[in-house]
């Protein structure tokens, strides 16, 4: 028996990949399925099945991909309705791997058609549950991403009540816990960074699983601290509900090399957006005018999902080398499809072809600190939840994900210092409003963690955040 969580950092994404006797089946796959396929090559195993736990809203899914490549029957739970063919599973069916045996177990609550897989090994002894968006470490999937006219947030918080206390609980303590994500995704609001546990253990410390908890108080303390998702959420269902290219196409027609000026006139012809995705330092010293930073070093596809409101933008690359493919792949993850290359050479091109370039100002937390005697506008771009929790006295704040909405806000004529809590958030927030004509934009360095332990800011009193959304 062979059981691997494939663990996608950048997205707090886990898919799962289970083997017995030559066969194997993949839980939640991405869109780039090169690494399934490579498992399954190097065990000269067959996939026999793509089990989805839900309808994902955070990552378009490779289900269809990898079932075309490999033959596998696509499963999804009761409920579900899809442009494909899928055989749509039972409450209680039972699946065949090997000496290995799955059984799907309907947990909605998440989504109507959730999901958990139980796997049971070759004696018939609960092993472990896979589930999705149903239960996490620490929490549960939130119940406001599948509300419809005639099924409201309550109404998804009391299935999932349900769920829990009816179908996982009265699992055996030692079965494991494998959930779609982890700390950091916007599934949830107070994921744990550990990634499996055990269910006993949950139980004693996952604030939904408390047994003495009534259905009217996890309803409450399930929706308390939500916030409005990502604007591409919904965009992510529908995409993981149709038919939609194939990876490969994608890969192709984004890994494209272009000229300097072939770049500058599809930049300043507006046909596409500059996506710049460097470190930050990189894109402060020299970029492309108008263009937008994201790097690949940290949350790069929740914040285009995020951030970039079109799903069908056509973006331009600006890469680190020899990660251009990937950039372009990481886009496709979430649905951002329309690549239509990169600047070949890179910067150092761009410069050398005696094109304009733009700079953004970048200082260290003690160099803002002897500035602000002269009235300076301090901006925290943190999670308002982030903010409430402690702050410098100074600074106003204006969260990231929804700044694109709020540049109204902003004068051309002031001068704004940006500050996240490391740097990796101030230096997206600075180049969006740089690029809408905010030109005095000036970057903190180390964001919130400098000024604490830097300078001598007043602080508000610390509280402890009830969500980390």
């Amino acid at each position: 028996m062979r059981i691997e969580q494939m663990y996608t950092k950048c997205l707090a994404e886990a898919a799962y990949y289970i083997e017995s006797k030559g066969e194997a089946v993949v839980i939640d796959p991405l869109r780039d399925i090169e690494p399934y396929l490579e498992k399954a090559i190097a065990h000269n195993a067959k996939i026999k099945y793509v089990f989805l736990t839900h309808f994902h809203a955070d990552f378009v899914s490779g289900h269809i991909d990898l079932a075309k490549k490999t033959g596998a029957t696509i499963v999804f739970g009761p409920n579900a309705v899809a442009d494909f063919d899928f055989h749509k599973g039972k409450d209680g069916e039972i699946f065949k791997v090997g000496d290995l045996t799955l059984e799907l177990l309907h947990t909605p609550g998440h989504t109507m058609e959730s999901s958990t897989y139980l796997l049971k090994d070759a004696e018939g002894k609960d092993q472990c549950i896979f589930t999705g968006d149903a239960l996490f470490i620490g929490d549960v999937g939130r119940p406001d991403l599948a509300v419809k006219s005639d099924v409201t947030e309550e109404d998804l918080a009391r299935h999932l009540f349900q769920s829990l206390r009816n179908k996982l609980m009265p699992l055996a303590d030692e079965v494991i816990v494998y959930p779609n994500h982890g700390a950091g995704s916007a599934c949830g609001k107070n994921m744990s960074k550990e990634t499996f546990d055990t269910l006993g253990h949950q139980k004693e410390v996952n604030y939904a699983l408390r047994a003495d908890m009534t259905e009217d108080e996890f309803v409450k303390e399930v929706l308390t601290g939500l916030v409005a998702p990502p604007q591409y959420f919904p965009k992510n269902v529908m995409m993981n509900k149709a038919i939609n290219i194939d990876i490969d196409s994608i890969l192709e027609r984004g890994s494209v090399a272009l000229e300097a000026e072939t770049f500058k006139s599809m930049s300043e012809h507006k046909e596409a957006l500059v996506l710049d995705c460097r470190s930050q330092q990189e894109f402060a010293k020299a970029h492309v005018p108008g263009s937008m930073f994201i790097g690949l070093d940290g949350q790069f596809a929740p914040w285009v999902g995020a951030l970039i409101e079109n799903i069908k933008q056509p973006i331009i690359l600006v890469a680190p080398f020899g990660r251009e493919e990937e950039a372009v792949s990481r886009l496709a993850r979430i649905g951002y499809d329309n690549s239509l290359g990169y600047l070949k050479g890179g910067m150092q091109k761009w410069i050398e072809s005696g094109l304009k370039t733009g700079s953004l100002k970048s200082i260290i937390a003690t160099e803002m600190e002897a500035d602000l005697v002269k009235g300076i506008n301090l901006v925290d771009v943190r999670k308002e939840s982030e903010y409430l929790s402690e702050h410098a006295i100074d600074a106003g704040n204006e969260p990231l994900d929804t700044l694109w909405k709020n540049l109204s806000a902003f004068d051309k004529n002031e001068t704004y210092y940006i500050h996240c809590a490391g740097g990796y958030r101030s230096m997206i927030a600075a180049s969006i409003l740089k690029a809408n004509g905010i030109e005095n934009v000036i970057d903190v360095q180390g964001g919130f963690a400098a000024i604490k332990d830097k300078t001598n800011l007043t602080l508000s009193a610390y509280v402890c955040p009830s969500t980390l959304l």
